[in-house]
């Protein structure tokens, strides 16, 4: 980015952001350095203060293909169907250190991280500028490093803290232990609960989705207590986003995942209705990946647990062609992720269907089952919405059980399957019943060989 104003456009409820010069998930994936540089920043007076606010968010959203390119491809939900390497090494389970969507992942969450830290060392300095009006970027920016770090270390593991803009420093740290890294989300998160708002905007539901809320910093403190097993605290952040009212499920599941902006989204990372602006058509884009090139399926044993009828309208995650049909392609394509026309390119990173099952779950886990504050009522409440017949068990090993599934049917391919398994333990007896591939080191993504390569501090993932 540089220092030159960028300026951000309002167009109905779709704010369009121009590109910054890292972007996405591109078909050339070069990520930026670490150590970018300090002086292509600019923070001194209230003309800096959006830029570089759009900034951040720019580089936040620039790694949201790629989450879902880790969560949900590295699992069982899908084979390989295309001729792209790095798509191919996550359908075949046959990860390297030099894939590409890795060193792109990589490289945009330390660019998300850097802005949040300059935003943090040059905020009080502003010149001109409340103190209220610094007080809730920095809480933005605290939001953002946060969630960049909390998709790191559960990516990587053990991560550089990276706590600077300085170049020498940024350019040898080594990983840190996974622990302390998540000890930053934690108290990242908790300090963006205070200072962000509860919407920006009464009149402007697009403005409350794309820019970070209370309750998107809720959402991200139960996601964050669940994968800790902190059930008690898991089950509070979500219990306060549901009953906040603030979200709404929608009545059609279809309209939820057709739809930018929809009643139930908490926070979404948007994109401009453009083709130059959009995670689907660009050559790694979601919707090229899996409806314009399909370079990768629904694995079979994918699409049998999402046509079940317990998946209810859920089911239209996924469509079939028979025209596709044939040698190793079963005719199944995606289609979760729309183009600009669509107008559903924006990519959702907390829903309120998400804090129902982090409910569900965090109840089930302390033996609430059934009753009007058990498991079994969260459950239902998507099972109602998704039409599927409602759900009947009364043990806590069917429950959670259950609720697997469920994830499964309502949130597969919005980034969580491949944390979710490791958290719950699954990941092997899963993984290992669907390819014989798998090997253990694959819990974790590698870490990018030009990283290790410019950084000598950094120590390469086991295995690889």
């Amino acid at each position: 980015m540089s220092g030159a104003r960028i300026k951000h456009i309002v167009k109905g409820s779709l704010l369009a952001v121009l590109l910054l010069a890292f972007g996405g998930c591109r078909e050339i994936l070069e990520p930026p350095p670490v150590d970018l540089l300090v002086d292509d920043l600019v923070l001194q007076g209230p003309d800096d203060m959006e830029p570089v606010r759009i900034g951040l968010y720019n580089a936040l959203r620039s790694f949201g293909s790629c989450t879902i390119f880790a969560a949900d491809f590295t699992p069982d939900y899908i084979q390989s169907n295309g001729t792209f390497t790095d798509f191919n090494e996550l359908g075949s389970k046959n990860i390297t250190p030099a894939n590409t969507l890795a060193r792109t992942l990589w490289g945009n969450i330390y660019t998300t991280i850097y802005i949040a830290n300059f935003i943090e060392e040059n905020i009080d300095g502003v010149a001109r500028v409340s103190r209220a009006e610094k007080d809730r970027l920095l809480a933005e920016a605290k939001f953002c490093r946060a969630y960049a770090y909390f998709i790191a270390a559960h990516t990587f593991g053990d991560v550089p803290n990276v706590t600077t803009t300085d170049v020498q420093t940024n350019r040898s740290i080594p990983r840190a232990p996974k622990q302390e890294i998540l000890d930053k989300v934690l108290a990242d998160y908790t300090a963006a609960l205070a200072g962000l708002p509860l919407r920006w905007d009464a009149d402007n539901a697009a403005l409350n989705k794309q820019f970070a809320t209370k309750n998107a910093a809720r959402a991200g403190l139960a996601r964050y207590y669940l994968y800790e097993g902190n059930w008690g605290a898991a089950e509070q952040y979500a219990d306060t986003v549901i009953t906040s009212r603030l979200q709404s499920l929608d009545s059609s599941y279809v309209t939820v995942i057709s739809t930018e902006f929809d009643p139930e989204s908490i926070f979404e990372l948007a994109y401009a209705n453009s083709s130059s602006d959009d995670p689907g058509t660009s050559t790694t884009g979601l919707n090229n990946i899996l409806v314009g090139r399909r370079e990768v399926i629904p694995s079979n044993s994918y699409v049998q647990e999402i046509i079940n009828v317990n998946a209810g309208t859920r089911s239209a995650t996924i469509v079939f062609n028979t025209n596709n049909q044939q040698g190793r392609d079963n005719g199944w394509t995606v289609t979760k992720y729309g183009t600009p026309d669509q107008g559903n390119n924006n990519i959702t990173v907390f829903r309120l269907a998400e804090m129902y099952l982090i409910r569900a779950e965090a109840r089930a886990r302390q033996n609430r089952i059934t009753g009007t504050s058990g498991a079994l009522a969260d459950v239902n409440t998507l099972r109602r919405r998704a039409k599927a017949p409602l759900a009947a068990f009364t043990t806590q090993a069917a429950a959670l059980s259950a609720i697997e599934t469920e994830r499964l049917y309502e949130l597969s391919f919005e980034g969580h399957r491949w944390f979710d398994l490791r958290r719950t333990g699954r990941i092997t007896a899963v993984m290992t019943a669907f390819s014989t591939r798998w090997n253990e080191k694959y819990n974790l993504w590698p870490i990018p060989q030009t990283e290790i390569q410019t950084n000598r501090m950094l120590v390469q993932n086991t295995g690889y």
